[in-house]
This record gives C-alpha cells, structure tokens and sequence, in this order.
C-alpha cells in the first residue's frame, strides 16, 4: 500500500513541479523562529532588526520580548478549528493577535472556506496563504536535497521545522531557533504536557541542516547540547 502510494505521490510531485513558498523579498537580517516546546530563550542581541516566524500559537513568546506581531506565522489546519487541548489552546493565545504573513498547512477546503473559518479567531493578518504537501514537499528538498514524501505520520516535519526551511530557502544568513526542542514533551501555551509530534524527524532535519553547513544556531543551551547544532552569539 505504502510503496504504491509512494509512487504515486513521487510521480505526483515531478509532474506538478511545484515550488517552495517564496518570501516577497530575501531575508538580509537574523531570523529567529519561534516554537511552542515549554522552554524557549531570546536570542542575544535580538532587536527590531531581527524577522520573527512563529508556529501555532507561540507567538505569544515572541510578545514578551517587545514583538507581538511576528513576520511569519505557519499554523496548522487542526489549530483552527480543533477541539483538542493544543487547538484551543492556540486559538486562546492568538485570539486578538495578529501577523504579517500566515500560512495555514494543509488546508484542503476553498480559500474563501479558510478565510470564514478563521473570523471566530479573531486572529489577523496581512497575506494569508495556503501551503499544500506538495509546497512543504517542494521547500524541504529545496534545502536538504532531498524528497520526503510525507507517507506516514512519523516522516513528516513540524510546522516550526517548515519555518527553518522557510528562511534558509529565502537566505537569511542566520536561522535562530528557539523553542523547538525535539527532545521535550509539552506546549508553552498549556501545562498539558503532551507529547510533541515529529520528533525524530525534525531531529534528523536539523542535524542534515548543520551536516550541510547551513547557517543554522539555537538560542537553547539544552538544545545546542542535545542535538548538536552550535550555540547563536550575537555579532
């Protein structure tokens, strides 16, 4: 089933040729993304200059360093209409925030559906956009080299790997992570402490990422220990 599927969705994506989501303009100043994992630092020497992506509902962190409106937001389709502890959780934070770009993932209704559909969150934004498999498909091999063709739940990256992916594809000359963390369970939005999706996976991203020389830190000291990539010190 798997393996027919797997062509299938190859033969899918080089016929389609689709392409990685395209920032308006490259990134010439730090990026810092932002994820919800429980513990998450400011990077040294951030200011005004540095872009902010966030994930779901973690802007609420980046709120508390002076930016309560991010750059970028990726969010995923579930956070929106969800009943689950995490969606209501981020539908909590975000209910009155807003955000320069937003991507919703996966999202598989009409445009004019999603844009109903986010009003009850009281949530805004400059551009909205949808980013299907097949664009998150397109972004990953644009900067790893290679096709992950998302066939099971475990294969697939996080939203805040998507936004790692995101800046280095439009050449910001330094990706700042915080907040995402492999290795921990739990939200910083909720003290439900559930286990965090796509652990292993977005280990083996980040450590491909710093194996391949791409300008990649942390802001977390447990997290440059743990998974190996260096330690981000302010220029």
């Amino acid at each position: 089933m798997k393996i027919g599927q797997g062509l299938a969705r190859r033969l899918k994506f080089h016929w389609r040729k689709p392409t990685p989501p395209v920032h308006p303009q490259n990134f010439s100043t730090p990026v810092v993304v932002v994820g919800s994992a429980p513990v998450s630092t400011k990077p040294e020497g951030f200011d005004d200059s540095y872009v902010v992506i966030t994930v779901n509902g973690s802007q609420a962190v980046s709120a508390k360093w002076g930016r309560a409106k991010p750059d970028v937001t990726f969010m995923a389709t579930k956070q929106i209409g969800g009943v689950n502890t995490n969606a209501v959780s981020v539908r909590r934070v975000i209910k009155g925030s807003s955000t320069g770009r937003l991507f919703v993932a996966l999202w598989n209704r009409s445009f004019d559906e999603l844009k109903d559909a986010l009003v009850p969150l009281e949530y805004g934004y400059d551009e909205l956009y949808v980013l299907s498999r097949m664009e998150r498909m397109a972004l990953h091999r644009s900067v790893t080299g290679e096709l992950n063709l998302e066939l099971r739940a475990d294969d697939r990256f996080s939203n805040g790997i998507t936004g790692v992916l995101y800046a280095l594809a439009n050449n910001a000359p330094a990706v700042i992570i915080t907040g995402i963390d492999p290795s921990s369970s739990g939200h910083t939005y909720n003290d439900a402490n559930l286990r965090r999706q796509h652990a292993e996976t977005d280990a083996d991203v980040l450590q491909l990422l710093i194996k391949n020389g791409w300008p990649l830190y942390t802001a977390d000291v447990s997290v440059a220990e743990a998974v190996g990539i260096p330690l981000w010190s302010a220029p």
